[in-house]
């Protein structure tokens, strides 16, 4: 579309918007029929740990979704001279999993616990013996059921439990809703029924410590619903919230509410049997969509769903690259000392760029990027830890490879359970994030360190926020196709992709740093124990 005919589609409202709360960043994005990014808005934003609770404050949330939704209506005015009025398409995606518990009153009854937070062991524990299934320690139905081992007052005021994507679609909808991806992370889903499974529901609700509370399981969590599927409109409240100048109209189609994690299928058109993709971010997820159930229960991988409701193997890790961002800070400040302005892309670049210099298995030198406990390595509570040996080749270069291969060290330790266990074969698997936005520095890491062909796409720097839109557009076409076939046909006839292939000396040279990194794991774990966080002022 030319300048005109996208302006003509604005006014004539043949949009559509998504919003995606990411764990550092909220964006707004805008498409056209076409599925071109045509207008963006962001608002950064950082989780505060209170009160030994890894959370967000709610009223953060909406002030970053208004600052995003007017970057980008001011980017429309400027860019198509025309004002933002009518929006066909709208669609909510957040980081998944996590507690958000409201009473009858709709009152937020404890602060938002996010995905980040280790603290229901227990209750995993039993949950996972109870159905033969593992229930990770991010999940909505741990943190409930952690909440009930731990006698806390809140729960028997429970009237409704969501994620926060679940949560934002019903302000802005009044629907308490849930698209299946992000469902399956709120409670174990049923694949062929596309709902929560009814024998796990049964077995929760009959458990004797549940038994005491008046709700019933059931009702306190939102209605599934699989992508397309009608989740409700914008209503004239939602629209203020979006909007509280009030040009936006309501009526909006709502598409179901997702997670980061099924958006990020979207965004790689990976949802069909035997598809995979990576999300890189603060945290990284691996997805492989399954065409037979695992042989057996594996405490590192999670079943979820794709947004069509299709079962995924999920190896998730915690951290990823917040510990990368934190030290690029210190060389952004270094750079400032001596007067030298660097844009984000320019600092990252140049850092990447040097670590195609350094030696194969990273000279000696270990970075453990844990912000918070990792499940897949057993560290309950994460401190970031860089350390090196006597003899270490120490320099930029190789200082620069251990902060990447130490952010895909959990995710490769994972991976290796569903290859190697589960025989899983994968030919070529599908990567996005930021930390792709420069060319084949982190990509060559991720394909050696996974002993697998790593594909980006140009969108891979969009991410979720543009699988969201994407789902968005898709509500017009639901009765017509698939979303398979929608993905396949309209979104990515003719995808522009770029495949690396491991390399042998770089597939060597990782192995042997992650024999290193994890002997030395009890290192992390002992410094989680002794070193206590302060509060600093």
């Amino acid at each position: 579309m030319n300048i005109k005919e996208i302006a003509q589609a604005i006014n004539d409202g043949s949009v559509s918007l998504a919003i995606e709360l990411g764990s550092t960043r909220i964006k707004a994005v805008l498409i056209t029929s076409d599925f071109k990014t045509i207008a963006s808005g962001s608002y950064q934003w950082e989780n505060q740990f209170e009160n030994e609770v890894w959370t967000y404050n709610l009223d953060q949330v909406w002030e970053g979704i208004r600052d995003s939704y007017k970057q980008l209506s001011a980017e429309v005015e400027s860019k198509y001279h025309t004002n933002l009025t009518k929006i066909d398409n709208v669609g909510i995606s957040a980081m998944m999993h996590g507690y958000l518990a409201f009473s009858k009153e709709d009152e937020l009854l404890v602060p938002f616990r996010t995905w980040r937070n280790n603290i229901t062991g227990p209750a995993t524990d039993q949950l996972t013996e109870l159905f033969n299934f593992n229930v990770p320690q991010r999940w909505c139905i741990a943190h409930l059921y952690q909440a009930i081992l731990n006698q806390e007052e809140h729960v028997d005021k429970i009237s409704f439990l969501t994620t926060l994507s679940g949560y934002v679609h019903w302000q802005l909808t009044g629907e308490k809703v849930l698209g299946i991806g992000d469902a399956s992370g709120a409670f174990p889903i049923d694949e062929t029924k596309g709902d929560y499974d009814e024998t796990f529901m049964k077995k929760f609700s009959q458990l004797d410590e549940v038994q005491q509370y008046s709700w019933e399981t059931r009702e306190i969590f939102p209605k599934v619903l699989k992508a397309g599927e009608d989740a409700g409109r914008l209503s004239e409240a939602g629209a203020k919230l979006l909007d509280p100048l009030g040009h936006l109209q309501s009526g909006s189609r709502m598409a179901p509410p997702e997670g980061d994690a099924g958006t990020g299928m979207i965004a790689t058109n990976s949802i069909r049997k035997r598809t995979g993709n990576i999300s890189v971010g603060t945290s990284a997820f691996a997805m492989v969509v399954l065409d037979k159930p695992l042989q057996k229960v594996h405490r590192e991988i999670d079943i979820v769903t794709t947004p069509a409701g299709t079962n995924v193997a999920m190896v998730h890790a915690d951290n990823c690259s917040s510990d990368i961002d934190a030290w690029a800070q210190i060389f952004q400040q270094f750079a400032e000392r001596l007067g030298i302005q660097l844009s984000p892309e320019q600092l990252y670049e140049t850092l990447f760029l040097d670590a195609s210099k350094a030696d194969p298995d990273a000279g000696g030198l270990f970075n453990y990027s844990y912000l918070s406990g990792e499940v897949i390595t057993e560290v309950d509570d994460g401190r970031p830890m860089f350390v090196r040996t006597i003899n270490s080749n120490f320099n930029l270069p190789n200082f620069i490879q251990t902060q990447l291969y130490g952010a895909f060290a959990p995710l490769a330790i994972g991976m290796d359970t569903l290859t190697e266990d589960e025989q899983i074969k994968l030919d070529v698997m599908i990567a996005h994030g930021g930390l792709f936005k420069t060319p084949v520095i982190a990509q060559q890491v991720l394909a050696n360190a996974l002993n697998t062909p790593i594909s980006v796409m140009e969108t891979a720097g969009e991410g979720g926020s543009w699988g969201m839109a994407v789902l968005a557009a898709y509500m017009a076409k639901s009765l017509e196709m698939s979303l398979e076939d929608f993905l396949d046909q309209e979104v990515f006839a003719a995808p522009e992709t770029m495949t690396l292939n491991p390399e042998p000396a770089g597939v060597q040279g990782y192995a042997d740093y992650l024999a290193q990194y994890q002997a030395a794991l009890p290192a992390e774990r002992i410094a989680g124990e002794k070193l206590i966080e302060r509060k600093r002022s």
